[in-house]
């Protein structure tokens, strides 16, 4: 079954909880279909149309990525794995940027701390997949890689939860290879999974390193829920285009290397049958340790298993 869910206040919230009530219940295998506003909570669908912005349905503190959802799988139980393929994703036709003029370790390590915070607003060609803005009075273009940065199901802990720090049950992961044709996979911590998804980018290099990317509206998000009693996932892995993904997510940069070669070593252990020495050593030839982003607070490396590395 094919599910529509319209882009309005009722639909949206900034943060996780358990507590949630579900804007959606749906089986496993469904599609839903939806569009998601911008990092700043607002949607445009052309060019010279002013900005219709929204609000959370849930009263919360400081609600910060507007996230369509919770929405309830039928029959997802609490040790389970959700199946989430991304089917199509369509970027709107405008983005945003930001750098420097904030505290963050990035904006020290290069000494813009202090200075003025900037803005590039982009426009965005689907036809030829370029961004453009004007930075130092000329043009500069850059290639779309539209993906989605945030998708998670409800932390088992209880309370309400930022939306900042990638978790173990997923969230804002930003990891740029998680667009149109990838399937991401995430432990099921509370029955009924409550996904919640949006975050639209439009380009990132890995790292993130301004603290933002093109951030972007979705005119069109298209995803299937599948409930997988079939794994046992303790973090969220990946498969993608650019092959095989695990993750890990730490404040110590180097912890969360560790996690994602952990994470890693398993899959291979799983995909090929062999000891854990094995896998290690076929992981150090074939497997690219990246870091995802460093500006979440909680930092995020992905090691990436290319398609027929390993034949």
């Amino acid at each position: 079954m094919i599910h529509k869910i319209d882009l309005k206040s009722e639909n949206l919230h900034g943060s996780f909880s358990s507590e949630y009530k579900p804007i959606l219940t749906v089986n496993s295998g469904d599609s839903i279909r939806m569009q998601t506003p911008d990092i700043e909570w607002g949607y445009s669908e052309t060019k010279g149309i002013e900005r219709k912005f929204f609000e959370s349905a849930v009263k919360e503190e400081t609600p910060l990525h507007p996230m369509i959802g919770p929405i309830e799988v039928t029959g997802a139980k609490t040790g389970m794995v959700l199946e989430v393929k991304l089917n199509d994703v369509v970027p709107g036709w405008y983005g945003t940027n930001w750098a420097g003029g904030k505290k963050s370790w990035q904006n020290d390590a290069v000494g813009l701390t202090e200075s003025e915070r900037i803005r590039l607003d982009w426009e965005l060609d689907r036809d030829t997949m370029t961004a453009t803005t004007e930075v130092g009075s000329r043009p500069v273009s850059v290639t779309l890689n539209p993906f989605i940065g945030l998708m998670g199901v409800a932390p088992a802990e209880p309370g309400v939860h930022h939306t900042s720090p990638p978790r173990y049950c997923g969230g804002n992961i930003d990891c740029k290879e998680l667009g149109r044709g990838s399937t991401l996979y995430l432990p099921i911590s509370v029955d009924g999974a409550l996904f919640s998804i949006g975050d639209g980018h439009a380009a990132q290099g890995d790292g993130e390193v301004s603290g933002t990317a093109i951030e972007c509206p979705m005119d069109l998000v298209d995803i299937t829920l599948t409930i997988r009693d079939d794994l046992q996932l303790k973090m969220p892995r990946a498969n993608t285009p650019a092959g095989w993904i695990t993750f890990g997510f730490n404040e110590d940069l180097n912890l969360a290397a560790g996690q994602a070669l952990d994470e890693m070593v398993s899959l291979l252990q799983e995909l090929h049958g062999i000891e854990r020495t094995e896998a290690l050593a076929l992981a150090s030839v074939t497997v690219d340790l990246r870091v995802t982003q460093v500006v979440n607070g909680v930092k995020g490396v992905h090691a990436v298993l290319p398609h027929g590395a390993i034949r």
